[in-house]
């Protein structure tokens, strides 16, 4: 592990790189907003691909609700399950 000894220094590029990367990290942090969805439906008799999107999604049990960050891949698995969720006003 190159970056644990204290004898080798990192160039300034890359120390550059570096806090530009973390900088960019806590500015789409931030602009991120959060999605609440409810699940309304059993899954029972439903397939096991949407099974595990509900659990993948983490709702438990009926009228669970959670939040989640409002991404592309969560509203894909949303999509997916749209008949057994709801997307609860925050």
């Amino acid at each position: 592990m190159p970056d644990k000894d204290p004898k080798i220094q990192k160039t300034p590029k890359a120390q550059k790189a570096q806090k530009a990367q973390k900088a960019k990290t806590e500015k789409s942090a931030a602009k991120k907003s959060a999605v609440k969805i409810k699940l309304v439906r059993s899954v029972i008799g439903t397939t096991r691909y949407q099974r595990a999107v509900v659990m993948g999604l983490g709702l438990r049990r009926i009228n669970h609700t959670v939040e989640r960050e409002d991404t592309p891949e969560v509203r894909g698995m949303i999509d997916k399950v749209s008949h057994l969720v709801q997307i609860v006003e925050a």
